[in-house]
């Protein structure tokens, strides 16, 4: 019985192996799932590339290439409170395919055409009636156009399943909340390095608060990459291994007035310096357009307790004092914006408190450009997210916050802009 078995067994195998040669042989039509893969660009989060999970097949590469699937992608607007008309960055379009290849653990990675002019990329998109950043209802459809040559003949996919996007950046950095209600991200260091570490306080612009249907504690971290610019291996290094928080206002840290945001995010960095080995002579605020308001309204209000403030394209003359600004001679301050900044002009904002605070440093840029690309002159905060700025004595901005203590004397001068990237 035994060798008749065999012999059947063997029979079967020839059979199939004759069929693959003929190009007759097809395995079984299969279902499997595939992962978004996306990054955090200047200007918003995009979706780079799709990883199928086809690991348990045997995948000839060679039979792999730019036509093999068709990948469609629809990013739409996921409140119905919201007038789609009014809500800029939403499509139903196909993606381009630009490689195919397999991981060494057999998956089917599909790159995807990306970049600021690929608007079918972004997982976020502005709703212009309320100011604010949305984070859109993703999703995609993939369909195979050819089989794909296996260990076995060819593969011909029944579906493909939509699962999880992982954006490692942004997934590095945990989801908390404070006792005073604030939502939060942290960032964790990495471990090693002995001793208390800095803690790196990032403060969105406007169009990241939270709203009425939305506190979803990511349009602070996915919106662009001022908080992601402090997590590089480049940054890190400078900062000896640092924390990264960035809280997320309900709505905008403008109207601190109303909702007390001061005192509340003071509170949430006391609990995250009491929690955490952080140490509380170099806790550094910084902040973009609204966030740069706060970062300046927290130094003024606590002007002892924070190493220093970095305000970029900050909002000034119309809500804070000459008294504040004062105030914040005893906080190192470095404030970037770009002189063409269509939505809080330079003169009466960041130029403004230049003047009125009187010991900060200055990099007032002419325009917003970055690796030959131009962007908004409200942008500024690309700059600080790729360590850019620079003073006097040639020191960059990333390494002169790593040098600031609470109540440590400032070094006054003006900084000066430079066009090309930092290093470390």
């Amino acid at each position: 019985m035994k060798t008749l078995h065999a012999l059947v067994v063997g029979a079967a195998v020839l059979a199939l192996l004759v069929l693959a040669a003929s190009g007759q042989l097809r395995v079984s039509r299969a279902a499997t799932t595939f992962e978004l893969n996306a990054v955090v660009t200047d200007v918003g989060e995009q979706i780079v590339s799709l990883t199928l999970d086809t690991s348990r097949f045997r995948l000839d590469a060679a039979g792999l290439d730019t036509g093999t699937f068709r990948v469609h992608a629809t990013g739409l607007n996921p409140y119905r409170s919201l007038d789609p008309r009014t809500v800029t960055g939403t499509y139903d379009r196909d993606r381009v395919v630009t490689a195919v290849s397999l991981t060494p653990g057999g998956d089917i990675l599909l790159a995807l055409r990306s970049g600021p002019e690929v608007p079918e990329a972004f997982t976020v998109a502005h709703a212009d009636g309320i100011g604010r950043s949305i984070a859109l209802d993703v999703r995609y459809t993939i369909s195979q156009r050819t089989p794909i040559t296996t260990g076995h003949g060819r593969l011909r996919f029944d579906g493909f399943t939509q699962g999880t996007t992982a954006d490692p950046e942004v997934d590095a950095f945990a989801s908390g909340e404070s006792r005073s209600g604030l939502q939060y991200r942290l960032f964790t260091p990495v471990a090693g390095v002995p001793g208390p570490r800095p803690l790196i306080v990032w403060l969105h612009g406007g169009g990241e608060g939270g709203w009425a249907e939305a506190q979803n504690n990511d349009l602070q971290l996915i919106a662009n990459r001022g908080a992601l610019g402090f997590t590089t291996d480049s940054a890190q290094r400078i900062f000896g291994g640092a924390y990264v928080v960035a809280p997320q206002a309900t709505d905008f840290w403008m109207n601190d007035a109303v909702m007390g945001y001061t005192p509340r995010l003071k509170s949430l960095l006391d609990e995250l310096v009491a929690a955490n080995p952080v140490d509380p002579a170099r806790v550094y605020l910084v902040g973009a357009s609204n966030g740069g308001y706060q970062s300046l309204a927290l130094a003024a209000t606590y002007p002892h307790d924070f190493a220093a403030a970095v305000p970029v394209c900050p909002g000034v003359r119309r809500y804070l004092s000459d008294a504040q600004l004062a105030a914040l001679r005893s906080t190192p301050t470095w404030i970037v914006q770009s002189r063409d900044d269509p939505v809080l002009p330079f003169a009466d904002n960041g130029g403004y408190a230049y003047e009125r605070i009187g010991n900060a440093l200055l990099s007032a840029y002419d325009r917003v450009v970055w690796e030959g690309r131009a962007f908004s002159g409200h942008s500024s905060w690309i700059y600080v997210a790729h360590n850019d700025p620079v003073n006097d004595q040639g020191q960059h901005l990333y390494q002169w916050l790593a040098a600031q203590r609470a109540n440590s004397p400032t070094t006054p001068g003006i900084a000066v802009p430079t066009a090309g990237s930092a290093g470390d």
